[in-house]
């Protein structure tokens, strides 16, 4: 029988994503996600509950992130969960969970969009991503996932989904 490790937040990012290059050339970028909950209590009164995630993102995504995303910018995040263990400097052990993304995606209006009328054609042609303006020809291609027309503007980026159980 096949597994299946999905997340999916929506949320708003808690600081600008923080870059990294390796040696070995790969890019990472990782920034905390906010998302709230509300509820109301027993005394019937309105609270709200806020779970901030660490999310990692690689390659092209941490690019487009880094490129695309700012603090408090309201975002849809797709990935896998993940766990890790370390020995930090003063010889602890450490373990963090972190939400590898495979899907990021713009979900507000960004207000550098001149051409941005509320109409016309969604996304418009300056939002797409594509193989032709991504720097490195071998990083994966973004999916087509279409978009409902709505006053939000949506940037889609994708790594592949390689080893998909089914």
């Amino acid at each position: 029988m096949a597994s299946l490790n999905k997340v999916i937040l929506v949320g708003n990012l808690g600081r600008d994503p923080e870059m990294r290059h390796l040696e070995n050339g790969a890019s990472v970028a990782k920034f905390s996600l906010a998302t709230t909950e509300s509820y109301k209590d027993k005394s019937d009164q309105w609270q709200q509950q806020t779970e901030w995630h660490d999310i990692v993102a690689w390659r092209y995504l941490a690019e487009r992130a880094e490129q695309l995303f700012k603090k408090g910018s309201f975002v849809y995040v797709e990935g896998k969960l993940t766990h890790r263990k370390w020995v930090d400097k003063e010889g602890n052990n450490r373990t963090s969970t972190e939400i590898v993304a495979q899907s990021l995606r713009l979900l507000e209006r960004r207000e550098s969009n001149s051409n941005y009328s509320g109409a016309g054609s969604f996304p418009s042609p300056s939002d797409e991503i594509s193989t032709s303006n991504n720097p490195n020809p071998s990083a994966p291609k973004p999916s087509n996932t279409p978009v409902a027309a709505t006053a939000q503007e949506e940037v889609v980026v994708e790594e592949p989904a390689d080893d998909l159980p089914f």
